[in-house]
């Protein structure tokens, strides 16, 4: 399968914020056929949504990967199962959140899976990290895929 770039935006604000990230991070890189190409600087964010909480740590990925965006989402709901993701309230508070925003070239539209992610254009910290990733990407020599 030919490889394809996917941008995944990573948040927390429960627990040690920084170090799930981190871990995040680290998880993303030991994904089968994927590798991290590029890191976004972490931000701090309002909370989206009607729940009271805290604020948001966000960052974005670039990854290379040869996965499809199912097979994607199935590793990152694992990294957030790993990192105590509890999914009993919609937008509320979580110890990682792991979402697809985009793929250069692949699409989805399925009940629990759109990709492009419905948020990409609208919210502002993503615009400002993939504008940030995008740079970084066109600037740097890509090493081989491991």
């Amino acid at each position: 399968m030919p490889t394809d770039v996917a941008f995944v935006a990573l948040g927390s604000n429960l627990g040690n914020r920084d170090v799930h990230l981190a871990n995040a991070r680290h998880a993303l890189a030991l994904i089968p056929r994927t590798r991290v190409l590029a890191a976004s600087t972490v931000e701090e964010t309002a909370p989206i949504g009607p729940v009271a909480q805290g604020m948001y740590l966000n960052q974005m990925v670039a990854l290379e990967t040869e996965l499809s965006p199912r097979e994607l989402l199935v590793e990152l709901q694992r990294i957030e199962h790993a990192e105590g993701r509890v999914r009993d309230v919609r937008w509320g508070p979580r110890t990682l959140d792991l979402d697809i925003v985009r793929f250069e070239r692949q699409t989805a539209r399925e009940r629990d899976l759109i990709v492009p992610h419905p948020a990409a254009d609208v919210r502002d910290f993503w615009r400002r990290e993939l504008a940030e990733l995008r740079e970084r990407l066109g600037s740097d020599e890509q090493p081989p895929m491991r």
